[in-house]
């Protein structure tokens, strides 16, 4: 049995030569890279007091090919009361978060936005490993636990 990283098609090419060779033909992939205005799905890598490093795996309901690298700084987390925000208490590294491109920032990452209330972490797991639901939208619960975390919370609809 061989299994693949790559979404597609096996194929088999037959060499003059020596053995027959196994490789992934895409089907039709379409991949998307972040631009300014756009949703991104992202997982929290990690955070310091001004900023949090996101991995972007999704531009809208598009995958990216690879991780790209995104920052959300503290002054882009919410729309008001920007000076009383405090990082850990938004984002935590493992959190899934949607977000907004609101740059195209440095060489190094796009500079992200989650002050919209749709935006903010959509997936979250507790220090015992359970998924978290959000219970207002500054905190999230552990529902086997109990145990409440203060995270920025993406509104649901």
């Amino acid at each position: 049995m061989v299994y693949s990283s790559i979404l597609g098609t096996r194929k088999t090419k037959e060499p003059t030569t020596g053995k027959p060779v196994l490789y992934v033909e895409r089907d039709n992939a379409k991949f998307a890279i972040p631009v300014v205005g756009c949703e991104v799905l992202g997982r929290v890598v990690r955070i310091n007091p001004r900023a949090a490093s996101v991995a972007i795996m999704m531009v809208g309901p598009v995958p990216c090919q690879e991780d790209f690298l995104g920052m959300v700084r503290v002054q882009d987390i919410r729309a008001t009361e920007k000076d009383t925000v405090v990082m850990v208490e938004s984002f935590k590294p493992g959190d899934i978060i949607r977000a907004e491109v609101i740059s195209l920032g440095d060489q190094r990452s796009y500079f992200l936005s989650t002050t919209k209330n749709e935006h903010g972490v959509v997936f979250a797991q507790s220090s015992d490993g359970n998924t978290m639901v959000p219970v207002s939208w500054e905190e999230m619960q552990d529902p086997e636990t109990l145990i409440v975390e203060k995270r920025k919370c993406a509104k649901t609809f």
